[in-house]
């Protein structure tokens, strides 16, 4: 059944006054405790929230976008009855030049020290040539993006004032259970409050940032949210909401996502100092353990990051990591899945030495690496589909395969010393297909032998009830595939 939910950013963008949605300490303080007065409920957060949600503000960012094209006389796109009209005369006069128009969006964001620095979403402020900042005593800012790290969607806006409100920073993490209020612009209507727990932590594999490591609640979160604060009971930051899983109405459906403030503070700190982040970088594809894997692998438990591919000439490959390996601690500390160790790796600088413990046929192993720059990441923006046919059935049952050529390597965009045969057919209905194995993947080893043609990949497979397949997919992903004959 097809899945009508989508993973959007929260900031609420306009045009013409119309609205669409495109994608939401210094000083330590002593706790504000939720009591009773007389004459009020019961339970109140109004003492809390009336000390915080001054430094919660409104974001208003625009650019001036230039596209080509006619318009006609009423500022609308040209129509063929515009066209015509031009012919005949019907009134609707010649087109004129698309003109430049000024676009615009709005966020929230928290001031996080009283000198004008202010935590928000990239994507509140990307590509914007001039944001304003709004607070509660209705002052208005232009405010200066001194950086941005779209690699975890961190923006950090910076005023000129002094004094102003904040919101401290949490100093532990939130745990599931807690209780939550997420304060921010929705829709644009004014700040807004609204309550709920922390569902879960260190949500990853959402597919939208390259790093996760999110906060997950159910406290009402919009568009125009992006950016804003999620606060505990406390009146401390432990979070900047920035993403909810919405359906048809793309609205709130009791499921957001907010970038922990230990996240957004490491990159604000970089930001700060040097006006960019810098990463740390290994060169290896990584993939969750599972328990497919685990029983291939022959491991104890389905925990770790296996790694996929090892990049020529990168940190991993001078310390002697190998495809095959799986990473279960960083440092000593045990590492869960491969969000886990993509996210310790990162947050390590250039130079860093990390110590990983490895797992092995032969056993385990410990391997050092040093970590290098971060590579920009190059994207080829073909994505034609490639020429496979030809091909011969196969001793995998549903799937036919090739020997891979250097034309057809070419059109999946792999390296060119990439080996193996190339999935030329698949049957939906087969077992591979089921296990992941798709057409144009291009299978390298298999039970960790590597393979050439179309002869060894059959010797390879042979008898085997079940078979681990290292394919390498167009673009040049890498990942294991369990198929159960």
């Amino acid at each position: 059944m097809r899945n009508n939910y989508a993973l959007v950013a929260v900031a609420a963008a306009t045009l013409g006054g119309a609205v669409s949605w495109h994608y939401a300490t210094e000083h330590a303080t002593a706790p504000i405790q939720v009591h009773a007065e007389a004459g009020a409920p019961s339970l109140t957060f109004a003492p809390m929230v009336k000390k915080i949600a001054p430094a919660v503000v409104n974001i208003s960012s625009s650019r001036v976008v230039r596209t080509s094209g006619l318009r006609n006389r009423r500022g609308g796109q040209m129509t063929p009855e515009d066209f015509f009209g031009q012919l005949f005369g019907n009134g609707r006069g010649f087109g004129i030049p698309d003109q430049p128009r000024r676009e615009g969006g709005i966020g929230s964001g928290v001031i996080v020290s009283n000198d004008g620095y202010i935590l928000t979403n990239n994507h509140v402020v990307d590509k914007a040539d001039e944001v304003k900042v709004s607070l509660a005593d209705r002052r208005e800012f232009t405010a200066k993006v001194v950086g941005t790290d779209p690699n975890t969607d961190i923006a950090v806006l910076k005023v000129d004032a002094r004094s102003l409100p904040t919101v401290p920073f949490g100093a532990t993490r939130p745990s599931v259970g807690d209780l939550a209020l997420a304060i921010g612009n929705p829709f644009g209507i004014g700040q807004t409050v609204t309550m709920g727990i922390v569902s879960a932590t260190g949500r990853g594999g959402l597919n939208i940032e390259r790093y996760e490591d999110f906060i997950q609640t159910d406290a009402a979160i919009n568009p125009g949210n992006s950016g804003g604060a999620l606060v505990n009971t406390n009146g401390e930051l432990i979070g900047i909401n920035t993403a909810i899983l919405a359906g048809g109405t793309g609205g709130n459906q009791g499921i957001g996502f907010a970038i922990p403030v230990a996240m957004a503070r490491e990159v604000m700190d970089q930001i700060v100092k040097t006006g960019k982040v810098v990463r740390g970088f290994m060169g290896a594809g990584v993939q969750d353990v599972t328990p497919d894997l685990a029983r291939a692998f022959k491991l104890p438990s389905a925990s770790g990051a296996a790694l996929t591919n090892i990049q020529p000439g990168s940190p991993a490959e001078k310390a002697g990591l190998q495809v095959g390996d799986v990473v279960t601690s960083v440092n000593g500390e045990p590492v869960a899945d491969a969000n886990g160790l993509r996210l310790r790796i990162s947050r390590n600088t250039p130079g860093t030495q990390v110590r990983l413990t490895v797992q092995r046929p032969e056993g385990p192993k410990e391997v050092t690496v040093t970590l290098t720059n971060l590579p920009k990441q190059d994207i080829d923006g073909d994505d034609g589909e490639p020429d496979l046919r030809g091909g011969a059935k196969s001793t995998l049952e549903g799937v036919e395969v090739d020997n891979l050529d250097a034309e057809t390597a070419q059109q999946l965009r792999l390296d060119a010393n990439v080996r193996g045969v190339v999935v030329t057919n698949i049957d939906v209905g087969s077992k591979a297909y089921s296990a992941g194995l798709r057409r144009g993947d291009v299978i390298q080893s298999v039970n960790r032998k590597p393979i050439t043609s179309v002869r060894e990949f059959e010797t390879a497979v042979g008898r085997n009830q079940s078979v681990l397949l290292l394919v390498n997919r167009a673009g040049g992903f890498t990942q294991f595939i369990v198929v159960e004959k």
